[in-house]
């Protein structure tokens, strides 16, 4: 569960990028957060993974109270929130499975659990056939299910997706969409951050619209309003 509780972030000199915020999302969730650009919804998330502090309010995962994460919780969290950016951020000189094993090995997991795992989460996405392909012999939209793969590594509770079919086709972005409801049905919460109208609108599910840093509408089965 995702507790945000009158939380504001003020960046200087006078910038409020989300204004006295209250929401919850319940665990299995898959919700949607739209806006314009500059509405807050970048900052939601990076408080959602302590890159960023709130100003005042409180932020709560799980029974975690993260308001004020020291510095050294910050890997626990982070290993229980996988965020897959619309920058794919991937390491051109290692292959599909290379790619996915690093981000194991940074955590100093066991050469047999990265052998478990590596494939379970490369099956997942679809990309069986393609684990010693490198990043640049991949399609953008594999180049997508890869990020995600990497993000599934240690089996997350709450996976973020900020903008990921962002630079996706049409035929793309549907398998990225179902990728990621394979994942929430699988028990994830899936927080899914978009200007994607029609992808709002096919999937029907919970809507959170933003603007001016604050909360203009929550609806379960939304449309994207803006």
């Amino acid at each position: 569960m995702i507790k945000f509780r009158n939380v504001t972030k003020k960046y200087p000199p006078d910038v409020w990028a989300v204004k006295d915020l209250t929401l919850q999302i319940n665990p299995k969730e898959f919700v949607f957060i739209v806006g314009q650009s500059g509405t807050g919804k970048s900052t939601l998330v990076k408080m959602i993974i302590a890159e960023e502090k709130s100003t005042k309010g409180k932020i709560i995962i799980g029974d975690w109270d993260i308001t004020n994460i020291r510095q050294s919780e910050l890997p626990l969290l982070r290993r229980q929130i996988g965020v897959v950016w619309q920058d794919f951020k991937l390491l051109p000189k290692k292959t599909v499975y290379e790619n996915i094993s690093f981000a194991l090995e940074v955590c100093d997991a066991t050469p047999e659990r990265i052998r478990k795992v590596v494939p379970q989460v490369i099956k997942i996405v679809g990309l069986n056939n393609k684990a010693d392909r490198f990043p640049h012999q991949l399609s953008g939209g594999e180049q997508q299910r890869l990020v995600i793969a990497r993000a599934l590594v240690h089996k997350p509770k709450i996976l973020i997706a900020d903008e990921p079919t962002g630079n996706l086709d049409a035929i793309n972005t549907q398998g990225i969409i179902e990728i990621l409801s394979k994942i929430n049905q699988l028990g994830t919460t899936v927080i899914l951050v978009t200007h994607d109208r029609e992808i709002v609108n096919n999937q029907k599910r919970r809507v959170i619209t933003m603007d001016g840093g604050e909360i203009i509408s929550d609806q379960s089965e939304g449309k994207y309003m803006l």
